[in-house]
């Protein structure tokens, strides 16, 4: 029986960690992401990363990514700066795989 409890006791270490990893990985690419928008927005600086922050805490509104993607694609139309959606997500899904990259590299 103590085999199956320390099985159990892996996969729930193994669950908790991929969930951290995840986590980070997302923070991280909404961060990245939030820097490329702010180049297209015109910000550089602290003005960029300070974007890029609202970024990152724009994620906490909901679960998904939906939160994040009408923060960008809103402050785009605000400032009229012509990227489609499908930029704009495709973005999102190549700085998740560089994020993961990093995260992995640390």
């Amino acid at each position: 029986m103590a085999s199956f409890d320390d099985r159990k006791k892996g996969f729930e270490n193994k669950f908790a960690h991929d969930e951290e990893l995840r986590f980070k990985a997302t923070a991280r690419r909404n961060k990245l992401l939030g820097l490329w928008a702010a180049e297209k927005l015109g910000l550089s600086g602290d003005e960029a990363e300070a974007y890029a922050k609202e970024v990152v805490k724009s994620d906490f509104e909901e679960p998904g990514d939906e939160d994040v993607f009408r923060k960008v694609r809103g402050d785009m139309d605000a400032k009229n700066v012509e990227v489609s959606d499908h930029q704009i997500r495709r973005e999102m899904e190549q700085l998740l795989s560089v994020a993961m990259q990093q995260i992995s590299k640390e």
